[in-house]
């Protein structure tokens, strides 16, 4: 699985997450951070709602269609132990 964090450069909220993000002991995930400045499309959709968490099921396969779920966004104030038990909810399903 991979986690993909949409995030834009002095966005102090994404920079936060993302610390947190890699702050997680033994990920279950891959996480791949997005800066929506570099597509026009991605910036259109997320200017005003970064940090935005998307779920890839995508695995390599090039056959397979890659399928995006978008995750609730967790509080600032949640600890790194919190958002890792907020994901696992996520990863698990």
């Amino acid at each position: 699985m991979r986690l993909i964090l949409y995030s834009k450069p002095g966005c102090h909220l994404c920079e936060g997450l993302q610390e947190k993000l890699e702050q997680i002991q033994n990920p279950s995930f891959e996480l791949e951070i997005r800066d929506i400045t570099t597509r026009e499309d991605w910036f259109a959709a997320y200017e005003y709602e970064v940090p935005i968490l998307y779920l890839s099921n995508h695995r390599g396969e090039e056959e397979e269609e890659e399928s995006e779920k978008p995750l609730p966004r967790p509080s600032p104030r949640a600890s790194v132990q919190q958002l890792e038990q907020m994901l696992r909810k996520y990863l698990a399903n």
